[in-house]
Formats: structure tokens, C-alpha cells, sequence
């Protein structure tokens, strides 16, 4: 399969959510879909703003942005729905679980869109392959489609990820470049606005194809250095890699799981939770990081799909604190009735140096009879380095030890389960 891979180069896709907050409102409320649904600031308002609508309603004309007076006029059978940003982040949280299944290079670039680098993935399949299966994966977990785009850089990527939608998947190689993007407008380009598109028309850049061929004094003189930037993606270059940090205030690491069957079971529930748990403070221990907040997602055997976080007291990265948090969450928001679908996310991430334990009554008289240690510990820190002495859970060879000796750790448990 490496050889479906470039020698030297990357592989980038771009995964783009379809309609993505009218879609979380289907998904949630399945009797929505097929119909013509608005998101709306305030639909009491007749001077809200449509934030994004379904393809549905786009038929009838309605636009992102439209006045709502101008929308309903177009469409008398519009549904409008006020934005609910506590299930559209848990949709958002869940779509990039799902990414980082596939390889540990993903940038979210806003709530509904990402990159993802496979270059090194082939155990996954072929790029297409893959670009299938995260399709079909965030369809079947999410209910929510979305199109991707299969490139050699980010901005082929983001290119051809808006070429077919809904439930697109589009290849775009640099090759195709001159056939594809150059008889568009000049405005059509991903990064060239109304205004960038005004000035460059004013030097009878009209399309893509007068911008790759553009004089790059010119092109500086006008737009500065970021001149010179579109000239090179206008050819189809980009030298920006898949960064995974680019985007910290989306950070979260987290597992979902669907059941076997669908289960009415407490304690078996309970137990994947457990499970969950565990996977979600592995991940948390090798990124160095805790979890200030907790989410759940309970999805039933109607699809219907419901989410719940929390913001915790103290950040957390223990398997044992992620779960008495996600079991207190689940037994208060659980109907009883079949589960199809359970997941864990830690959200709100800090590092592990720069987390501050906010102690209240009961853990402040435990701390306070740890304070020498720690003091001892930050002066041999401060003598010999911050790695002179780490906690055992975080050291390899610690590890590998009890590998040899067949311990269950929970960092084993964890390290089948995510292959399972």
C-alpha cells in the first residue's frame, strides 16, 4: 500500500462538514430532515440574520447572511432554528476524534473543517480509501455528511473540497492545476476575497490563470508579500504543513465507541464508559496534558443523539477521575432507554506544568501534607533539569517493564482498546 504514497511529499486531505449546524439540528431532530431549516440569531426577530440554512432550503434561494424577512418571503415553509453552540462543539469534538483515528497530524481550522496529513496512514489504505472510510464514518457515528478533498497541500486540499458538495470526495493534483483552476474567475480562488479580487482586476488580473502568470512587482507593490503568496497557490504551491498546534481552542482528546447492539443495560454501559475512560487518560498522559471540562455523547437506538459536558473543579488526567465525572454525567442524562453509541471527550486541555489545582476543603488537608515532597522535588527540578524525575505512569521503560511482566496496566488496557 506505501507505494499509492508519494516518495517525497504528503498526502493532505480536507474535511469539510456539510451545512454543518442545520446538519447537527437534523441529526439530532431527524424529523428536520428533508425539509427547508434556517439557523437563524433570533428567529423572534424579523431582522435576524440567517447564520447557515440545509440544501433544501438553499433551492428556494435562501443564503447565509440573507435578512430572515427575505428568507421567509422566498420560502414560506422555512424552519427556523436559534444556534445551540453546546451541541454543534460536541459535534465538532466528535467529527475530529474521528480524524485523529486516522493519523496524529490533524489541524482544525474552525469548528466544522480540518486537515488531516495521511502521507505516513497507508496501513489505512489509499488516500481515496481513507477519504471513504472517514466519510462513511462520520455519517454512521454523526449523522452528519461532509465533503473532502484529497491534495498534495492545504490549499489544493481546501480547493477540492469545495468542488462537490454535499458528501463529496474530489482528488486535485498539482498536474491539474492549469485545466482545473485557471479559467476560473480570479475570485473564485480560496484566499481572494471581493476586495483582494477588486485590486487584482485592476491590473487586468481577471482569472486564476492571469494570477499565476502575474508580474511579481506588481503583485507586491499591491498586496505586499501576500501578493507574491497567491501568485504560488494560484500554481498550485503551498509549503504549509499539517500542524496540530495551529488551533489550540480546539483541542480536545476523546473516544466514542458503537455498541455491539444496542443496550439498556446500567452496568454494561457503565463498564464501556470505564473503558473510554481509560483510552481518554492514556491519550491525556502521552500529550502531557489535563481536563478541565468532560463531555458524554449518549447516542440512542432512534439515532437521536444527546450530549452533555461539565465544567470540572480541578483539571484531571487520571482514568479514575475521568470516569467518576462521565458516570455521574451519564447516570443523570440517560433516559434508560437502548444506547447505540457512547463517547468520552476531555475538553478545555492544559498543560501539565501550567495546570492549577483549584483545592477546595477536603483535598486541601492531602495536598498540604504532600507540600515537602513537592518542594523537594521542584528544587531537584530546578538543580538538574525538569525531567530529572517524572511520575512512573509517564516513564517508557517503566512501561516496558511491566509489558514483561504481564501487569495490566491501564496504559496496556488502553493500548488494545484503541486498536480494537
Amino acid at each position: 500500500m506505501k507505494q499509492m504514497y508519494p516518495k517525497n511529499g504528503h498526502v493532505i486531505l480536507h474535511v469539510d462538514m456539510n451545512s454543518f449546524y442545520a446538519s447537527v439540528e437534523m441529526a439530532y431532530d431527524p424529523s428536520l430532515k428533508g425539509k427547508p431549516l434556517a439557523i437563524a440569531g433570533n428567529p423572534a426577530e424579523r431582522r435576524g440574520i440567517i447564520v447557515t440554512c440545509s440544501y433544501e432550503a438553499r433551492r428556494f434561494g435562501v443564503k447565509t447572511t440573507m435578512p430572515l424577512w427575505e428568507a421567509k418571503k422566498l420560502c414560506p415553509e422555512l424552519i427556523i432554528k436559534k444556534p445551540n453552540f453546546d451541541r454543534y462543539r460536541a459535534a465538532s469534538i466528535g467529527m475530529f476524534e474521528i480524524l485523529n483515528e486516522y493519523s496524529d497530524l490533524v489541524e482544525p481550522v474552525s469548528i466544522d473543517e480540518g486537515y488531516i496529513d495521511i502521507t505516513e496512514s497507508y496501513e489505512h489504505g489509499t488516500p481515496l480509501e481513507i477519504a471513504e472510510k472517514i466519510q462513511k464514518q462520520i455519517m454512521q457515528q454523526l449523522d452528519l455528511p461532509c465533503s473532502i478533498g484529497i491534495a498534495p497541500n492545504k490549499f489544493l486540499a481546501k480547493t477540492a473540497s469545495d468542488m462537490k458538495k454535499p458528501m463529496g470526495i474530489t482528488v486535485l493534483r498539482k498536474r491539474d492545476v492549469p485545466n482545473i483552476l485557471w479559467p476560473l474567475e480570479v475570485e473564485q480562488m480560496h484566499g481572494v476575497g471581493k476586495k483582494t479580487g477588486g485590486k487584482l482586476r485592476s491590473m487586468q488580473i481577471d482569472t486564476i490563470g492571469d494570477l499565476a502568470i502575474a508580474n511579481d512587482i506588481q503583485l507586491k507593490s499591491a498586496l505586499g508579500i501576500n501578493g507574491i503568496r497567491l501568485k504560488e497557490r494560484a500554481n498550485g504551491i503551498d509549503r504549509r504543513m499539517v500542524d496540530p498546534e495551529a488551533a489550540s481552542e480546539f483541542k480536545s482528546v476523546g473516544n466514542s465507541t458503537t455498541l455491539p447492539r444496542d443496550n439498556s443495560n446500567q452496568q454494561e454501559l457503565l463498564e464501556v464508559i470505564e473503558n473510554l475512560s481509560g483510552t481518554v487518560s492514556a491519550r491525556l498522559k502521552r500529550k502531557k496534558v489535563l481536563s478541565s471540562s468532560l463531555s458524554i455523547m449518549i447516542r440512542y437506538k432512534d439515532r437521536k443523539t444527546v450530549t452533555r459536558s461539565k465544567k470540572l473543579e480541578n483539571p484531571i488526567q487520571k482514568k479514575e477521575e475521568i470516569f467518576s465525572a462521565a458516570k455521574k454525567l451519564f447516570l443523570k442524562h440517560w433516559t434508560g432507554d437502548p444506547v447505540r453509541l457512547l463517547g468520552v471527550t476531555g475538553t478545555d486541555l492544559v498543560e501539565y506544568n501550567e495546570a492549577v489545582k483549584q483545592l477546595d476543603l477536603f483535598s486541601y488537608e492531602a495536598e498540604a501534607k504532600k507540600e515537602p515532597l513537592f518542594k523537594a522535588l521542584s528544587n531537584l527540578r530546578e538543580k538538574y533539569g525538569s525531567q530529572i524525575i517524572e511520575s512512573a505512569a509517564g516513564m517508557p521503560e517503566i512501561k516496558k517493564q511491566q509489558q514483561r511482566i504481564g501487569t495490566e496496566t491501564s496504559f496496556n488496557k488502553d493500548f488494545l482498546q484503541e486498536r480494537e
